[in-house]
């Protein structure tokens, strides 16, 4: 259960930044609040995790779902340019939290 409570809380995670990015400072009222609660979401989840799974492992993981799916929010409304390198990348940032789940 903790494995999917923390793969939930890094797509949360991915939500909070794209909203972040979109509130302006935080001066948007509808994005700061969607930043708000997928933060708390996000964290919450986190932190759920973490009684259960070590804490590095926990941080990595959460981290790498929010950062492969941001930057794929990112690409596919072209707010980022796509490029061989970077999906390269990312996908050895996806290799590396499968392998983390693996070896748990």
């Amino acid at each position: 259960m903790a494995w999917v409570v923390l793969v939930s809380s890094g797509a949360f995670e991915a939500v909070w930044a794209v909203a972040l990015g979109k509130s302006n400072g935080l001066t948007r009222p509808a994005p700061s609040l969607v930043f708000l609660v997928a933060g708390l979401l996000s964290m919450s989840g986190l932190a759920y995790a973490m009684k259960t799974l070590p804490t590095a492992t926990s941080y990595v993981v959460w981290v790498g779902i929010g950062a492969t799916l941001t930057f794929t929010y990112a690409v596919l409304t072209h707010i980022e340019p796509i490029s061989v390198t970077k999906v390269f990348l990312v996908v050895g940032i996806v290799a590396c939290v499968i392998g983390l789940k693996v070896l748990h």
